[in-house]
C-alpha cells in the first residue's frame, strides 16, 4: 500500500481523498492554486504546497508544477480526482515515467476507452449495444452527410475525445449538420486538442443510465449496480439517483453484464463508469465510459455500503479487489443533488464570491460532501459545485421526501445556487413519478 500520495485536484474531491486516506493510514500532500490558497480543507492535509495562479493551465492542468510538486514531497502515486487531469492519458504516462503510480486505470485501457470511436468499436465487438452510426472518425462533410440519412435524423454530433456536452451537436437536416460539424470540430479541438467528431442517431426521449464497476490488476472486475442521471440540462447532470427506478430486473442484470463484458475486454484495473441511454422499451445503448471516479459515486457508495475511493486506491496499489459479484447487493434507494453556485432563475450565471453563512442540512440518511463553510470564497475560475447533497433510505418515495426535507434546511448566503432549482425539481410530479427523459428539465424550464 502507498504511503503518501498527491491529489491533484481541488474542493469537494480533493477532501473526499483526503479522508479516505487518512482512514487508509496514507499521508496526502495537497495542492492548490493562488485562488484556493485559503481553502479550509488543505489543513487536513499532511502536506499543502501551491503549484502555480488561479489560472487552470498554469495550475492544476499544468503537469510540470504538479509532477514537480509530486517530486519534492516525495510521494507514491498521485490521485487526479475528476476533471482536469484525470483522464489525460499523456499525464499518465509522465507519471509511469518518474516511477509515480498513478491512481486510475493503466493507460492502455484509459486511451481505448476515453477514445469513444475505438471504444464503440470495442463494444460491437463484445455484443455491447451501441447507438446507430459511424464506427470511427468522420473525415468529410459529404460522409456526415451519407451517414446521416442511412441512419435517419435527427444526428448528435459527439467528440471522439471528451464529454461533458462539449463539441456536442444536434442536426435535423443536412444543412445543420455541415453547419454543425464546423462548429462541433472546431470546440473539440479548443477542449480536448482533438477535433475528431463522429455521429450517431439522437435519441430523443431517453434515460441516462450508468453502471458503477470496480476492477483490479488481477482480471477480476465486478459492478455495484447502476445510477439514473436522467435530470440534466445541457448534458450536465443536475440530479443522480441509485437504482434507476425504471428499469426491470431483467434489464438491469442484461446492463451490468454487459458493462463487466466491455470493463474486461479493455483490461481495465480501476473503478470507472459505463454510461447507456435507455429507451421507451428499456433497449439499451452504450454511451461512453468514464475512466474515473464520478461526481456521483457516494449514491452508489449509500445502496452498496463500499467506499469507491478507497477501491481505487487499493486497485492503484495492485492489491486484489477482494470482492465476488454475490457480495455486492443494493439496498434501498439515494439520491444526490449537485448545488452549484449559479443562479438557476437567472440563465444558470456563476455566482462566485464569499460565503457569509453556510448551514449544513441533517438527520438520518443525509450525508453532505462539500469543501465549502462560512467565509469561503468561491473562485470565478473553476467549476461552480459548492457540494453535493445526498440521501439514503429504505425506499424511493422515502428518499425523495427526505432530498426535499434536507434541500430546504441548506442555507448559503448570500450568493445564489440552484438550491431553489432542486426544491422545484423534487416536488415535480414527472419526477416523483419518474416519468421524465435527459430532456425533460431543458423543457420544464423552457431552455
Amino acid at each position: 500500500m502507498f504511503s503518501r500520495i498527491l491529489i491533484a485536484n481541488r474542493g469537494e474531491i480533493a477532501l473526499r481523498i483526503i479522508r479516505a486516506a487518512r482512514e487508509m493510514g496514507i499521508e496526502t500532500v495537497a495542492v492548490y492554486s493562488q485562488a484556493d490558497r485559503d481553502a479550509g480543507y488543505l489543513s487536513l492535509a499532511d502536506e499543502a504546497i501551491c503549484i502555480g495562479p488561479a489560472a487552470p493551465a498554469a495550475s492544476y492542468l499544468n503537469i510540470a508544477s504538479i509532477i514537480a510538486a509530486a517530486e519534492v514531497t516525495n510521494v507514491d502515486a498521485i490521485h487526479p480526482g475528476y476533471g482536469f487531469l484525470a483522464e489525460n492519458s499523456h499525464f499518465v504516462e509522465i507519471c509511469q515515467s518518474c516511477k509515480i503510480q498513478f491512481i486510475g486505470p493503466n493507460v492502455e485501457a484509459m486511451s481505448l476507452l476515453g477514445d469513444k470511436v475505438q471504444c464503440k468499436q470495442l463494444a460491437i465487438k463484445q455484443r455491447v449495444p451501441t447507438i446507430p452510426g459511424s464506427r470511427r472518425a468522420i473525415e468529410s462533410e459529404d460522409e456526415a452527410v451519407r451517414i446521416a440519412r442511412d441512419i435517419g435524423y435527427p444526428v448528435m454530433l459527439k467528440a471522439a475525445a471528451g464529454g461533458g456536452g462539449r463539441g456536442m451537436r444536434v442536426a435535423h437536416n443536412d444543412m445543420a449538420l455541415r453547419s454543425g460539424l464546423k462548429n462541433a470540430m472546431a470546440e473539440a479541438e479548443t477542449a480536448f486538442g482533438d477535433g475528431s467528431i463522429y455521429v450517431e442517431r439522437y435519441l430523443e426521449t431517453a434515460r441516462h443510465v450508468e453502471v458503477q464497476i470496480a476492477a483490479d490488476q488481477h482480471g477480476a472486475a465486478v459492478h455495484l449496480f447502476e445510477r439514473d442521471c436522467t435530470m440534466q440540462r445541457r448534458h450536465q447532470k443536475l440530479i443522480e439517483e441509485a437504482p434507476c427506478p425504471v428499469l426491470s430486473a431483467e434489464t438491469r442484470a442484461e446492463l451490468c453484464k454487459a458493462a463487466v463484458r466491455l470493463i474486461k475486454a479493455a483490461k481495465y484495473d480501476s473503478v470507472g463508469t459505463v454510461e447507456f441511454l435507455v429507451d421507451d422499451d428499456q433497449d439499451f445503448y452504450l454511451l461512453e465510459v468514464n475512466t474515473r471516479v464520478q461526481v456521483e459515486h457516494p449514491v452508489t457508495e449509500m445502496i452498496t455500503g463500499l467506499d469507491i475511493v478507497k477501491l481505487q486506491i487499493r486497485a492503484a496499489a495492485g492489491e486484489p479487489l477482494g470482492l465476488k459479484q454475490s457480495d455486492i447487493k443494493c439496498s434501498g434507494h439515494a439520491i444526490e443533488v449537485r448545488v452549484n453556485a449559479e443562479d438557476s432563475e437567472n440563465g444558470f450565471t456563476p455566482q462566485p464570491g464569499r460565503i457569509d453563512q453556510f448551514v449544513v442540512p441533517g438527520g438520518p440518511g443525509v450525508r453532505v460532501e462539500t469543501h465549502c463553510r462560512s467565509g469561503h470564497v468561491i473562485p470565478p475560475n473553476y467549476d461552480s459545485l459548492i457540494g453535493k447533497l445526498i440521501v439514503h433510505q429504505p425506499t424511493r418515495a422515502e428518499a425523495i421526501a427526505s432530498c426535499r426535507r434536507a434541500v430546504g434546511e441548506f442555507v448559503i448566503e448570500p450568493i445564489k445556487t440552484t438550491i431553489p432549482l432542486h426544491q422545484r425539481l423534487l416536488s415535480d410530479a414527472n419526477f416523483v413519478s419518474a416519468d421524465v427523459d435527459i430532456h425533460y428539465v431543458e423543457r420544464m424550464l423552457g431552455i
